[in-house]
């Protein structure tokens, strides 16, 4: 199925996509913060630069988009059009995580990852997940 949209009015739609500071993303910050919690974002000395770092509980989290890194829910889903270049991009991106999420679990981390989908449900998971940090500290 060919685009709908011209290469403009595609480049524009595409350059409307943030990577960082996204609702999700912002969401669950303000939740953390509101609950006490204090953090650093987008930690770039931490492969693939964590969304929110928690130094004291070493733990990262990494708040996904479903689309963008794979997630097999309905927000997940590829794209008509094009296929064949977002299957693959989305497959790095899948490749990706999974090395980051080694060489943090490697290096000593606790790795959390929350779907876009999943906000609320992800939130009391992280949650739960803090609090056994803490209990181990």
């Amino acid at each position: 199925m060919p685009d709908p949209l011209n290469p403009t009015q595609r480049s524009y739609c595409m350059s409307q996509v943030r990577s960082r500071n996204t609702k999700p993303e912002m969401f669950i910050r303000s939740k953390l913060y509101k609950m006490g919690y204090r953090f650093r974002i987008h930690v770039k000395s931490l492969p693939g630069k964590p969304d929110i770092v928690l130094k004291k509980y070493k733990t990262v989290v990494f708040v996904n988009g479903c689309f963008w890194h794979g997630h097999s829910c309905k927000k997940g889903k590829l794209p008509s059009t094009n296929v064949d270049f977002w299957k693959d991009k989305i497959e790095k991106n899948i490749h990706r995580d999974a090395t980051n999420e080694r060489n943090l679990k490697k290096i000593g981390w606790n790795v959390v990852i929350i779907w876009e989908c999943n906000l609320e449900n992800g939130l009391s998971m992280l949650v739960q997940k803090l609090d056994a940090a803490i209990e181990k500290i």
